[in-house]
């Protein structure tokens, strides 16, 4: 009853209906970390705009399709969460926080991306997954700093050459794509450490083996003929992934070893 309820006040743009649905604005937080996430939200009231010291804002679930100018406002914003919203066009207004080094815009409709995306040069995490993207938004290959890509569940079918431009990439994620083919950009990359392709249509993997940095890959639920290649020590997660082309027998123990040895490094990076 209680959400029946939010749901319906959220129309009214009444500053008591307002109130009702995300407590009253009176104070910067002391912790400088807003959460009006799952409120019903149709619209960010304004207040929340009057916070310039505020570092971490989360509007997740909730039912924006837009953004206030005023936002730009929290210059010193540096994590923003859009997640799971209604958000078809991203809004410019973002695009002017330029101290972001983390944006969460996965689950909502977003089909592409505004060339000013490019002035978040600070952003390291950058998360675009259940969306509606065809094709691979080129103005993400001019954020230098991005670390972690998130761009499954969309439709893309192949990554631009550009993207080797990343030399800060360490994780990219797109599992549930239309790739037919392993992206051969990516093969050019060896600072990438996580490459996840899991959920595609790729037939034949190339060898992975001489990309340094690689520490895990994720190539399940493909209709691939062979497993990728890869250097003793790194993880992989897919079929064939316990045994080798050399060793049938010796690799189940060899490669989980060194996926043990490996998920204990990931987490302790986390």
């Amino acid at each position: 009853m209680g959400n029946v309820v939010r749901g319906a006040v959220a129309f009214v743009p009444s500053e008591r209906c307002q109130r009702f649905l995300v407590g009253d604005l009176k104070e910067m937080p002391l912790d400088r970390t807003l959460d009006l996430s799952s409120r019903q939200l149709r619209r960010l009231p304004i207040r929340a705009s009057a916070f310039d010291e505020l570092v971490k804002l989360y509007l997740s679930d909730n039912h924006l399709s837009n953004l206030p100018p005023e936002l730009r406002n929290l210059q010193k914003l540096q994590l923003l969460a859009l997640d799971f919203n209604c958000f078809e066009e991203l809004p410019l207004v973002i695009c002017s926080l330029v101290q972001l080094n983390i944006l969460y815009l996965g689950n909502n409709r977003l089909y592409r991306l505004p060339k000013e995306l490019g002035q978040l040069t600070e952003l390291k995490t950058l998360w675009l997954e259940t969306n509606c993207f065809i094709k691979f938004p080129r103005v993400i290959c001019e954020l230098p700093n991005i670390k972690t890509l998130h761009l499954g569940y969309n439709q893309l079918r192949s990554l631009p050459a550009e993207l080797e431009r990343l030399e800060e990439l360490r994780s990219i994620w797109l599992a549930g794509n239309l790739l037919n083919d392993f992206p051969p950009v990516l093969l050019k990359m060896h600072y990438l450490e996580v490459i996840d392709v899991d959920r595609n249509r790729i037939r034949q993997f190339p060898s992975l083996a001489y990309l340094r940095g690689l520490k895990l890959v994720i190539y399940d639920h493909n209709p691939c003929v062979n497993a990728p290649a890869v250097a003793e020590g790194v993880r992989r997660v897919g079929r064939w992934a316990d045994s080798s082309d050399d060793e049938e027998d010796e690799g189940d123990g060899k490669v989980a070893k060194a996926g043990i040895k490996v998920q204990g490094s990931l987490e302790e990076n986390e």
